[in-house]
């Protein structure tokens, strides 16, 4: 296996620090999806609104919002040992108060907590990669890291689903737990340091203009995507207004720093562009898919929460098996020839997709959507391990922190973009029904809703198709 013998000049144990990056990165991002499915009981048993209960998703995504940009300066400040420690404390914190919790607020409060957790170890993982693997092997290491980030939370809603038919909601927290736990104390005994120490001035205005620009962003287009007011709600206009002057000042700051926060001159790498602009696509699609597929099988199709999940967990397996795969691939015939082919399916599919209807079959829609995760596979790891190979050593936690960042961005336009199209076409159709007081009629006004929605991700996807003929294989010079 690559694993076996991709030790750069540096002597790292490689197979001891993966093992401990992909317990953790598996069970992060396990608990990232697995309490979605359980919203409506959540609503039911705690007495909250889905306004309310949206918070969970809401303050998760702005926590990662805020602090994946800070992580930049966190990799040069504290060893990789330190922050892996207190990543896995947080997530292990934050799943006990949930495990335990008795009321919303302190289930809020976990998940701000879990968070934290997450937004310090996915950087972590990425950077971890570009440093213990030569350029040639790293295909291959993200590869492998795709195969969590993307089984985890496929089997995530799934596994819930079968939680809450036999148990209740804070069982999701306590079996997580062990795992956790199995995790840090591995972490412990095998992780090692291997990012260079540099300690860069700390500059506190760079964090406040990050905190707000960022923040302010993924604040505002996540209320935009839950209907309260929608974009013409004053919270939503004010908050994409100071958060966007906030990025504006920050990017300005960043740039004339001689020492920066996050390193904006890692935009001078014209691939490292091109790979932030197609992950930013690919995310865009894969998350608002998420959203829409769940939701057209619930309410479109009346299926339960568990048959959805089972509907979609073969394309969910498959994308993570495919991503090591697509990795060695990559190392082998570069990122054009898996990109250009992978947008080609993503976008045929969702062309595909916006003529579901309520009789399609559910063996349908599970071929689809399979089809979907192999061309998701065939794009995201290559585009952005060929982006991040441009970069010289000095940018990779800039690099990282920069294409982390843009991926929460990317889901919280996305989805919210998504929600929008969906809510208008359901307006549309029901202002034509001829009884609209029909029952039936939501359903059907949903799922005309839903194949808008689609309609506009394919659109995004055949704008990452023509980006992709722009890419070239990165040849790295430098160490």
């Amino acid at each position: 296996m690559f694993l076996e013998n991709a030790q750069p000049s540096k002597q790292y144990k490689v197979m001891p620090i993966m093992i401990s990056l992909l317990m953790a990165g598996f069970i992060g991002m396990f608990s990232e999806t697995a309490l979605n499915i359980a919203l409506t009981d959540l609503m039911k048993e705690l007495h909250i609104t889905p306004a309310t209960v949206q918070w969970l998703t809401t303050g998760y995504l702005l926590v990662l919002g805020i602090l994946v940009p800070v992580s930049g300066l966190l990799l040069q400040w504290f060893t990789t040992r330190q922050l892996f420690i207190v990543s896995l404390a947080f997530s292990i914190i934050g799943t006990l108060i949930a495990a335990l919790a008795p009321s919303f607020p302190f289930l809020l409060a976990a998940r701000i907590v879990q968070a934290l957790g997450t937004g310090l170890l996915l950087p972590l993982m990425f950077n971890t990669i570009l440093v213990i693997f030569p350029p040639h092997k790293r295909g291959a290491a993200m590869g492998t890291i795709g195969l969590v980030i993307m089984f985890a939370p496929a089997i995530g809603p799934t596994f819930s689903g079968l939680v809450l038919e036999h148990l209740n909601w804070h069982w999701i927290f306590w079996i997580s737990l062990p795992f956790l736990v199995l995790a840090l104390l591995f972490g412990i005994a095998y992780m090692q340091n291997v990012s260079d120490i540099t300690k860069p001035k700390i500059d506190v205005l760079s964090i406040i203009l990050s905190t707000i620009g960022f923040g302010g962003i993924v604040f505002g287009f996540s209320n935009a995507g839950e209907g309260s007011g929608g974009w013409s709600s004053p919270t939503v206009i004010g908050s994409l207004t100071v958060g966007a002057i906030a990025l504006i000042l920050f990017s300005i700051r960043q740039l004339k720093m001689k020492q920066p926060m996050m390193n904006l001159r890692a935009f001078r790498y014209p691939m490292f562009i091109l790979g932030v602009v197609i992950v930013f696509i690919c995310m865009m699609v894969i998350l608002s898919t998420m959203l829409l597929l769940p939701m057209y099988l619930q309410s479109g199709l009346l299926l339960t929460a568990f048959t959805s999940g089972l509907i979609l967990l073969p394309g969910g397996i498959l994308n993570g098996f495919m991503s090591p795969i697509t990795g060695r691939l990559f190392d082998k015939y570069g990122p054009k020839w898996l990109v250009i082919p992978g947008f080609v399916i993503t976008a045929t599919v969702l062309s595909f997709f916006s003529n579901i209807n309520g009789a399609s079959t559910a063996l349908l829609i599970v071929a689809l959507h399979t089809c979907l995760m192999i061309g998701i596979s065939m794009i995201m790891m290559p585009a952005q391990t060929n982006g991040l190979n441009q970069l010289p050593p000095e940018f990779y936690p800039d690099g990282t922190a920069i294409m982390n960042t843009l991926q929460q961005m990317a889901g919280a336009i996305g989805t919210a973009v998504a929600v929008s199209i969906m809510a208008a076409g359901q307006k549309n159709y029901m202002s034509t029904a001829k009884n609209p007081n029909d029952p039936s009629a939501y359903s059907h006004a949903l799922i005309a809703g839903v194949q808008h929605a689609f309609i506009f991700a394919m659109i995004v996807a055949v704008i990452g198709l023509i980006s992709a003929f722009f890419m070239k294989r990165v040849k790295v010079n430098h160490s």
